[in-house]
């Protein structure tokens, strides 16, 4: 076996699957440019246009002004009074995949594939909690509304679309991704598939475009977390990253992108809206050598790691002390060797992840991406036995309750994988 080529081809098949391939600013000399802006108070809006600016929109909560300007103005706007950070806009691209179905069943006939809710112990804490009376927000790609085990839980009055800014009210899928997603967090059981928490109501939130390239800006999905909390969502749930940056891009642009984007985290969570987000899947230490992902790495958000179904972290992870809180079901093993070998044939491969795909299907997916709306799911669960719990006592519970690691120092599985029944039977004594 050429391990090399087999690895290659592997982690391509996850970012088939993935959210944020590359990341890159946008726009040249000759055209305008999307900026971050950090503000002292309120009247910095109108300088800023009396200076030549758009003022395209606003996140009061954590004083942001999204502003449109030409290329390489990040200096004139800085200059303006009142202004206290400043940085362009980024953007993600994403791939196509090729998907291979499984055929519609009924009677939630694949609830004996999904490993991850067994291991997880998700199936008997529903006998406690199933996320009745919660909200949660689907940062994605779309969700397919019309999928039999999604259509009783997804709220099409209150999703949007986000894109360049504007909001809209079509939040149908333009890839399978967050309908996947939304899956492993809410599916309802009623053909398939069950999710986390089967009666939480799920708010998708598209924040990539219907026609041309798959990109995703981060001022929109700083938009999106914004507009999630001021719905009341109990939970955002982000699988959603980019390739962590070396030192001296963090010490630049990127860093000042990271304080901007905790500050819009922070005001949600102080709204009562938990930010869930997948730890990205590029096997990077993110505690040595200075590398950073653009959402694990916030001290506001809640970070997922991929686990296999062995409880140990999966190799294509990404793991890191003070970036990992939690570890969750994303698929493979610790290995490429033994993620291969215990790939049965099509259409059943045991160690990846089962969950919805549009036109009412459902597909195997591994990554991340799938690990993090187990834990949104679980937030769904949590809230509805404890609706008056802040957003770091819903984490804690969640962190106290979690299995496998020796403690929140594991940079691996930070407090550990999450345990659905210890944590909702936790909150009945």
């Amino acid at each position: 076996m050429n391990l090399k080529s087999e690895r290659r081809t592997f982690l391509k098949g996850i970012a088939a699957t993935t959210i944020g391939l590359a990341a890159t600013t946008l726009g040249n000399a000759a055209e305008e440019e999307t900026y971050l802006v950090i503000t002292g108070s309120d009247k910095v809006a109108q300088k800023l246009e009396q200076a030549g600016y758009i003022v395209q929109n606003e996140i009061p909560a954590a004083n942001l002004l999204i502003v449109r300007g030409p290329a390489n103005a990040t200096s004139g706007i800085q200059d303006v009074p009142g202004v206290h950070e400043v940085t362009p806009d980024l953007v993600y691209e994403i791939g196509t995949p090729s998907v291979d179905s499984v055929e519609p069943s009924i009677d939630a006939k694949y609830t004996d594939l999904q490993w991850d809710k067994q291991i997880t112990d998700a199936f008997a804490a529903h006998n406690i909690a199933t996320g009745k009376g919660t909200r949660i927000a689907i940062v994605d790609t779309g969700v397919d509304h019309t999928h039999p085990d999604l259509a009783a839980n997804v709220n099409t009055n209150l999703g949007r679309s986000v894109i360049n800014g504007e909001f809209g009210s079509d939040s149908s899928p333009v890839h399978p991704h967050g309908t996947h997603v939304a899956g492993i967090t809410a599916a309802t059981g009623a053909q398939g598939v069950v999710g986390m928490a089967p009666d939480a109501e799920l708010v998708p939130l598209r924040v990539f475009p219907k026609e041309g390239p798959l990109i995703e800006r981060i001022s929109d999905c700083l938009l999106a977390i914004d507009y999630a909390a001021q719905i009341g969502a109990d939970a955002v749930n982000m699988s959603l990253g980019w390739d962590p940056r070396p030192p001296r891009e963090n010490q630049t642009s990127q860093g000042v992108r990271r304080v901007i984007c905790d500050r819009v985290v922070k005001s949600a969570r102080r709204r009562g809206t938990t930010v869930v987000v997948s730890a990205g899947n590029e096997e990077t230490d993110l505690q040595h050598g200075g590398y950073r992902d653009m959402w694990t790495s916030l001290e506001s958000t809640l970070g997922v790691s991929a686990t296999a179904p062995n409880d140990e972290l999966a190799f294509y992870s990404n793991y890191g002390l003070g970036d990992i809180d939690v570890g969750a079901p994303g698929g493979g093993y610790e290995t490429l060797e033994k993620t291969l070998a215990n790939d049965t044939e099509w259409p059943n491969p045991t160690n990846r992840i089962l969950s919805t795909v549009p036109d009412n299907s459902y597909d195997y997916y591994v990554g991340t991406s799938m690990a993090s709306p187990q834990v949104a799911g679980l937030v769904g669960l949590v809230c509805e036995l404890s609706p008056s719990l802040k957003s770091n006592q819903v984490e804690g519970v969640i962190k106290q309750n979690a299995e496998v690691s020796n403690g929140r120092s594991d940079p691996e599985l930070g407090a550990g994988r999450i345990n659905a029944l210890h944590t909702v039977e936790s909150l009945l004594k």
